[in-house]
């Protein structure tokens, strides 16, 4: 594996947070934020000088949360590579997930893209452009130890959550289910440690994220892992192909670099060849 070179390195600055706004550190001192253009380094429109605006919904571990006052995540880092090939600095916007679906913060030019852990789908396609899938995700049925809850059979007659406007939420449904609707992750998680709920079904690197949390592991388990055939993708605003190139040039030079897999190992875990497709188009 080639060694990662030092720009590459650079993705893992510090984060500067400030009020309901994160500034992602990263950027060469020579960006076009004091020029007043808008054009980014190979003709890439930004909605705001000097910066790549990115749109999320947190948090959403590992993929992007706050740690020690920072943003940060494997999103996050993916991210600042394509700003810092841009040659300006990456901006953090918080907004609801439902949005991200509509690309409505996209379309009213609030943000330039949108990473949140997202899965590719047709009907998303509808109204947004996807990158190349940067990340194979998996659904995950998570119980107490307790429950006597062994599989997603068992979920029959029990009260399930999810994360509202996601396709864990989609999944559950699909199958027969009524499930309770939570706005975040963490309320998903506080839901079941409660009694709220007696399961969640979410992505399966979430559900990672917690049991790293030794509290966490020692009262709830995985009772099954749903392969879904779920692809996540970054989102940009319908013909933006610029940047939706710009996108892909990045997570495809991550992967051939060695960063990728470095930022999964930080972020996600063990790293397999097939868990991640940033392919090239």
């Amino acid at each position: 594996m080639n060694t990662v070179i030092g720009r590459r390195a650079r993705a893992l600055a510090a984060i500067t947070a400030t009020a309901g706004l994160v500034l992602v550190a990263g950027c060469s001192s020579d960006d076009d934020g004091g020029s007043g253009t808008k054009t980014a380094a190979g003709g890439v429109e930004l909605v705001k000088a000097g910066q790549l605006t990115t749109c999320t919904h947190l948090p959403y571990p590992p993929f992007q949360s706050e740690i020690d006052g920072k943003v940060q995540g494997f999103d996050v880092a993916l991210i600042d590579l394509v700003a810092e090939d841009l040659g300006v600095q990456q901006e953090i916007l918080d907004t609801p997930f439902e949005n991200f679906k509509t690309g409505a913060f996209l379309n009213s030019g609030e943000c330039d893209l949108a990473a949140a852990g997202m899965t590719i789908t047709d009907e998303r396609k509808k109204n947004v452009d996807f990158s190349d899938p940067y990340f194979d995700a998996t659904q995950a049925v998570l119980v107490d130890k307790e429950s006597g809850i062994s599989s997603f059979a068992d979920l029959d007659g029990k009260k399930v959550g999810t994360q509202a406007q996601t396709t864990g939420e989609d999944y559950a449904k699909s199958k027969g289910l009524d499930p309770v609707s939570f706005e975040s992750s963490d309320a998903v998680l506080n839901g079941l440690r409660t009694g709220q709920v007696d399961a969640v079904i979410i992505d399966y690197p979430v559900v990672q994220g917690w049991l790293k949390d030794e509290a966490n592991a020692d009262a709830f388990t995985v009772a099954e892992q749903l392969n879904t055939g779920e692809q996540y993708g970054f989102t940009v605003k319908k013909g933006n192909t610029k940047l939706q190139a710009a996108v892909n040039k990045a997570l495809a030079d991550a992967k051939a670099d060695g960063t990728y897999k470095k930022l999964y190992e930080q972020w996600i875990g063990p790293y397999e060849e097939s868990a991640a497709s940033p392919a090239a188009s």
